[in-house]
């Protein structure tokens, strides 16, 4: 249930994405052809990072079936790197994720994060900095367990032995028995994400994630929308479509040459 509602028009949210005062608002995704900066699809959300997703998906499944546009990369922000969206571009779609992965695992309190330990995919293990193992299970079950949590990660735990033993155990977990780690199912798609980042491909999508982020700021400096003028989503997805046609047209005006003189 959300904090605040509108009395207004109730499918707003409240929100200050822009570190500025919060207010009621819906959010405008584009789907843009990054080589020419056409908009290719319009979406109208909710202005939550859950709907948002949604929406990249639902955009991305019409210009599938409406144009037959089979993209090869995807560029986002980190909005767009959460492992399920990330897992569903890589394993449903085959597209590149060309995104930031959402990552909290990073510890700040001095002691190892998950980067330090290393993944082994033909063991389905992991090895600490000291060498030792973590395992997702260390005894055979009767009934075969997957493991999967409701998050949708599985845990890999180390041995008490091992940790109590250990000399690094107090930069490794120092108010626990024994380190553990999760790791989510969709770990995979996720290491393709943080691969792709290290090419020099990502860092030229980096470049042209700028003319996505141009429209934007058309959509509010020279368009004026800073305000919608009608409520509810129907309105909200309409003033949108009219919008990112202006913009469509505006590009296609720079597109057509100039008329040629007429010879006297």
């Amino acid at each position: 249930m959300p904090k605040f509602i509108a009395p207004a028009d109730p499918a707003t949210r409240w929100t200050a994405a822009h570190r500025g005062p919060a207010f009621f608002a819906y959010s405008a995704n584009y789907l843009v052809d990054a080589d020419n900066a056409i908009i290719v699809d319009v979406e109208a959300t909710t202005a939550i990072r859950q709907a948002e997703t949604l929406a990249a998906k639902r955009m991305i499944e019409r210009s599938l079936e409406r144009f037959e546009l089979y993209p090869e990369r995807l560029i986002g922000d980190t909005a767009y790197g959460s492992a399920e969206m990330l897992d569903w571009l890589v394993e449903e779609r085959g597209i590149e994720p060309h995104i930031p992965v959402f990552d909290k695992s990073q510890r700040t309190d001095g002691t190892f994060s998950c980067d330090d330990f290393t993944y082994d995919h033909a063991t389905d293990t992991y090895h600490c900095p000291a060498g030792k193992t973590l395992q997702h299970y260390r005894r055979r079950f009767a009934m075969p367990r997957i493991g999967i949590m409701k998050d949708n990660s599985m845990r890999y735990r180390a041995s008490k032995r091992d940790c109590q033993a250990c000399p690094l155990k107090p930069r490794c977990c120092p108010r626990e028995p024994a380190r553990k780690i999760s790791r989510s199912i969709y770990e995979g798609a996720r290491d393709l994400a943080r691969e792709i980042a290290k090419t020099e491909a990502y860092q030229t999508s980096r470049r042209q994630r700028k003319k996505v982020e141009m429209l934007f700021a058309h959509l509010k400096r020279i368009l004026k929308l800073d305000r919608l003028r009608l409520r509810g989503p129907n309105g909200a997805r309409d003033e949108f479509h009219l919008a990112a046609t202006a913009q469509n047209l505006r590009k296609l005006a720079t597109l057509v040459p100039a008329a040629l003189p007429i010879p006297v």
